[in-house]
Order: structure tokens, then sequence, then C-alpha cells
């Protein structure tokens, strides 16, 4: 099976996760992918192939030769969930493929929408190459059924090709979308020095850096009377939240930052007189500017406490995950592994901060250093998303790379 077909086929099963989920998977229909991505390993030959309980797929291909038998494993994580998006999801997904791909406007099905390089720039850049797009209605799913057919293609040519390689780990995880993809992912089976997941944009594209991350989530208990007798009385708790998120500096937000800059992101917000409530997303690259944004938001609500009364506003903060370069800063070496391979691919390596996380940010946490490639995909999260199958090619041969280099 080529990487196209496997691709393909990885793509019209629908595995979206849900965030109303209580278990793990949140969704049932993620072990379909992940049963048939047991038998696939199992078919092209790799070893202690297994699935557990909550839809993680494990496999291994052990050390071939001397020169790499003492040397660091390596594994390879992609996630079997597109994302819980009730307009766009990846439910009934109808690629489109066009071949040899002339650069221009490429109409998504019957939907009315247009994948076009005046939006899109970097279309003029894969002329020649053949194109996968949505047909306009959901998700491509690229992200990450892309890297799922990397790796398995990969593995698949490594045994292929008889070539002595160091050990191989693959874990496909659910839930990543949802932000529980590495939870409960089993090291002690994985077993793995390092890993990368394969999971980001370009085919170039190496990332150790990303977001440290932290929700709030800030309730306001207000007092509702009559509006005729209100005067010195009335708390209204919706203008209440109002004034704490004018308190925040109105051009900290995702519309307005990039690159290493942090924001507040407030992503919901309900209310009536008697009680509200907010919930925001926090994100920066240094976590103790992380930290001043909680403390920023701490103080708005004691403000905000002492005039309108004690409890007033409660803010609840919950960490999320942390900027993985805090640990891969001492193992530049794999960063350099990495960049060494995407050269030996014919490309230019290009490392840029996540504005986000990955698996890796919980997973080098937990131990187990996790920087991240890219897959070839653009635009995900939404019906213009498309990859070429060259640059899936691509990312192929880099994981490829990593497996035959030697130490």
């Amino acid at each position: 099976m080529t990487l196209q077909e496997r691709f393909i086929s990885y793509v019209q099963v629908h595995t979206s996760s849900s965030e109303a989920g209580t278990t793990v998977p949140s969704t049932e229909r993620q072990f379909d992918l992940s049963r048939k991505l047991e038998q696939e390993l199992k078919q092209i030959g790799m070893q202690n192939v297994f699935t557990d309980e909550h839809a993680y797929v494990y496999a291994e291909l052990p050390a071939s030769g001397e020169g790499f038998e003492k040397q660091e494993s390596i594994a390879f994580i992609a996630h079997l969930d597109t994302i819980p998006d009730e307009d766009f999801s990846g439910k009934d997904v109808k690629p489109q493929i066009i071949c040899n791909y002339n650069g221009g406007d490429v109409a998504l099905g019957s939907s009315g929408r247009v994948l076009s390089p005046e939006r899109f720039t970097h279309l003029k850049n894969l002329a020649g190459q053949t194109l996968i797009t949505t047909d306009g209605t959901t998700v491509l799913g690229a992200d990450d059924k892309a890297g799922i057919a990397e790796i398995v293609t990969a593995c698949d040519e490594i045994i292929r090709s008889k070539k002595e390689h160091r050990r191989i780990a693959v874990c496909f995880t659910p839930d990543e979308e949802i932000g529980h993809g590495a939870e409960l992912l089993d090291l002690q089976r994985l077993k793995a020095d390092y890993a990368f997941t394969v999971d980001g944009g370009e085919a170039n594209d190496i990332n150790y850096e990303t977001f440290n991350a932290a929700s709030a989530r800030i309730t306001v208990a207000g007092s509702n009377i009559h509006p005729g007798s209100a005067k010195n009385q009335m708390k209204n708790a919706s203008l209440i939240a109002m004034e704490l998120n004018a308190m925040l500096p109105a051009a900290e937000t995702p519309a307005h930052t990039e690159n290493y800059e942090g924001f507040y992101h407030l992503i919901s917000m309900k209310g009536s007189v008697e009680q509200a409530e907010l919930n925001y997303i926090i994100r920066d690259h240094v976590f103790s500017l992380l930290e001043h944004r909680v403390e920023a938001l701490q103080h708005a609500a004691a403000i905000l406490n002492e005039q309108y009364g004690p409890d007033t506003v409660k803010v609840e903060i919950r960490y999320q995950y942390r900027n993985m370069a805090e640990k891969l800063s001492a193992r530049m070496d794999i960063i350099d592994r990495a960049k060494k391979a995407v050269e030996t691919a014919g490309l230019t390596p290009v490392t840029t901060p996540i504005r986000g996380g990955t698996d890796g940010s919980q997973l080098t946490y937990r131990g187990l250093l996790c920087p991240n490639l890219g897959t070839g995909g653009y635009c995900c999260h939404g019906p213009y998303e498309h990859v070429t199958v060259e640059a899936m090619e691509t990312v192929k041969d880099i994981i490829k790379n990593l497996v035959y280099m030697e130490e």
C-alpha cells in the first residue's frame, strides 16, 4: 500500500474526539482506527503490536545490526482523533485529489468555498505536486492522519529494506485535540530514549518550543433585585464580569500577538444579573510571564472584591502544560539530528515556536523528551485543510533518516 493510499483510507475513518466525553478515549469511534492500525502494523512486520483499553496503539521494531544495538531508541507518535467541531468535523470526509496541481484556484466540491492562492499564498509553491483537499464541508484529517500514514509507511519501508537501524517504537494516541493524548501513554511499554510527535505543519518544520499554558474559570456572584429600587443594592454579575475583562491589556489577545508574545484569550462567557462566568486560556512561552498573567487575573478579582464585597469574584486556575524547551535545552543534540534529517531529505530546516502545545509538551515533562516534526499539512482545523503527497513522502524520508542516523 502506498503512502497516499494509506492516508486516504485513514481520513475516511471518523475519529473526532469530544469535549463532553468522560472516558478515554472520549469517543468510541477512535477504536475504529486503532484496530485498523493494529492489523496493519502486524501485517507489515512490526513487533509487540498492542491496542490498550484506551485506544492507544503500540508497536516496536528491535534494533538491527551490531552498530545500532547500543544506540538510543527513538519513538514516533501521532494522534488518532480529529477536532470535535460539529460544523467541520472529521465525519464523511471526501478528499479531492488533484494531480499535477497548477497553482491556481481549487473549488472545494459544491460547498462554494475556494482554495485560492490569493488567500493562501503558499499554494503557488505547491504547483506540480499532487494536492489533496477537502470537499469544503469537513476537515481533511491531515492533522494528524498524515503523521500516522508517514510513520506507518516509513516503518514498512525500513522493514522491507533490511537495512540496519536503531530500535523504533511507535504509538498512536487518542484525544490529542482535547488535550488528553499524552496522559495515559505507557512510557514503560514504549521504552524509548526520546521521541518525536509527527504533528506539525510544513515538511521542514521542527518545533521544540511551545507555550506554557493555563486556563482560568472566573465566576461572579451578583445580587438581583427589582431595578426600580436597585440603587446601592444591586450587583450586576454580568457588568462586573465585563469590568474584569476591561482590566486586562486589550492588545494582549490572540488577534494582536505573534511569535513569542503571550495572551489572554476569552473563549466563552455567559451571565445574568445574578451570576456570570468567564473562561480564559492563558499562554506565554516564558513560565514566569505566564505566572504574571495569572497574578494579574487574581489581582483584578481582588480589586473587584474590595469594591463589591468578599467572594463576589472567584478565580480558578488550572495549569495545563509547560514549554518543552526548558527540558530540551539540555539535549539539543536531538534537535541537531532532526535538522540533519531534514537537510538529508533536501530541505532547509526551520525551527519555529509553537503557539500552542503538543502531546510532546506533556510527554517531555513526564520524562520522555519529545519535540515535533511537520506533516506537510496546511490550514488544519477547517474546511481549507490540505496536504501534498510529495510533502508527506518527504516527511516519511525524514523519519527514515532519523532511524538510520548513527550517533
